[in-house]
């Protein structure tokens, strides 16, 4: 099958995503590099896309350029990639939808829940594809989480617990570091910092594998690092419009921690835990039963976990494969093939409503909140 022609914007040299997305498009033979606006510097940029091997009339200085090209292009690209700064993301995608174009964008998808609903709403009038990169939903036995709780393998969900902590913007002597102050600055970061920033894959990952929507939340920031005007640390109360409970813990300043990124979902019959420094596991225990430790790429597991599983069992698929799945199931959507449940504009939208809401509840002190979007109220 022919590859489909993709394009990055932003995500140059030096990016902390730029690879994972070089990466994981390309790991499976579905996307090949035709296009890249990769850097603010536009010399700095046609450079490296020509050291990647795009062509030099497709290395762009700024999207704008590649926008209006590869809109008259017969041989335009098929998905563009939206790795920017975050306060970019809206008007990027945006452009891109409105040209016809599929677009994946980093999270957040944009910086207001009104920004969120246009972009939903432009989605639905092109058809477009409008993905967001919650790919920590993408691993394997994430899936198989989702498959088992759909398939009533647990019972009716009761409780989910999920956290995403680190301790890495905990040492206070380096709050001045550009690559973290800008975290926790509201003309940069928006209105919130630690929860718009990990929270929310959290926030997703509970909806992904419950299979449920967030309705309601209560939150409490704090900023612990003197200076910061955004919280480091934040937990959240939410309650699921199928009537599940949740609790949320994000925190940058938890010293000791790396990647702390887990899920518990607890249900009638059963409960399971994954971690994504152990991703290749789940912890399942059946009521009244014994824990069980189900292995990635054992035999048994759904078609969804079996299909975006690549490596042998006991070799570990890490982050740049997860992004890979996400792009997996975006190529066979765009080919009118069955897909998996990429995170959509929809997902983007909810998770900014809920940050909104989340920074409400903390300013009145913890008072509960509607977490849905307007237009889903």
């Amino acid at each position: 099958m022919a590859r489909l022609n993709w394009g990055m914007v932003g995500g140059g040299e030096g990016s902390q995503i730029g690879p994972a997305h070089r990466l994981g498009a390309q790991a499976d033979g579905n996307f090949l590099l035709a296009a890249g606006a990769l850097d603010q510097d536009a010399t700095r940029g046609k450079a490296y896309a020509k050291r990647l091997g795009v062509a030099e009339d497709r290395a762009y200085g700024n999207w704008q350029e590649m926008l209006e090209h590869e809109s008259g292009r017969a041989d335009r690209v098929d998905l563009v990639t939206v790795a920017t700064p975050n306060a970019t993301h809206f008007e990027i995608t945006r452009a891109f939808l409105a040209a016809g174009f599929h677009v994946l964008c980093e999270k957040p998808m944009t910086m207001t829940v009104e920004e969120g609903e246009e972009i939903v709403a432009l989605a639905k009038a092109t058809g477009r594809i409008c993905a967001v990169n919650y790919c920590y939903s993408a691993f394997p036995m994430v899936r198989e989480m989702r498959h088992m709780v759909a398939s009533g393998q647990i019972g009716k969900v009761r409780l989910v617990v999920v956290n995403f902590s680190h301790g890495h913007h905990g040492d206070a002597s380096d709050a001045d570091n550009p690559r973290v102050r800008w975290r926790y600055d509201p003309a940069m970061a928006g209105v919130s910092g630690q929860f718009a920033d990990c929270g929310i894959h959290a926030l997703h990952m509970a909806s992904f594998v419950a299979g449920d929507n967030v309705s309601t939340l209560s939150a409490d920031f704090a900023s612990t690092v003197p200076g910061r005007v955004l919280e480091d640390d934040a937990m959240i109360n939410f309650r699921m419009e199928g009537g599940a409970v949740g609790r949320l813990w994000t925190s940058s300043v938890a010293i000791g921690r790396q990647h702390g990124f887990d899920i518990q979902v607890f249900g009638e019959t059963g409960g399971m835990r994954w971690a994504s420094e152990q991703p290749n596991q789940i912890h399942y225990t059946p009521v009244g039963g014994r824990t069980q430790i189900m292995e990635k790429g054992e035999a048994g597991l759904s078609d969804e976990a079996a299909r975006l599983s690549r490596v042998p069992i006991g070799h570990p698929e890490g982050f740049p494969l997860a992004v890979a799945n996400i792009y997996v199931d975006i190529a066979a959507a765009i080919r009118g093939e069955t897909h998996g449940a990429f995170p959509t504009a929809m997902d983007g939208l909810r998770s900014m409503a809920a940050v909104y809401q989340a920074v409400a509840s903390a300013e009145a002190n913890g008072a509960w909140v509607d977490a849905r979007p307007p237009s889903l109220r």
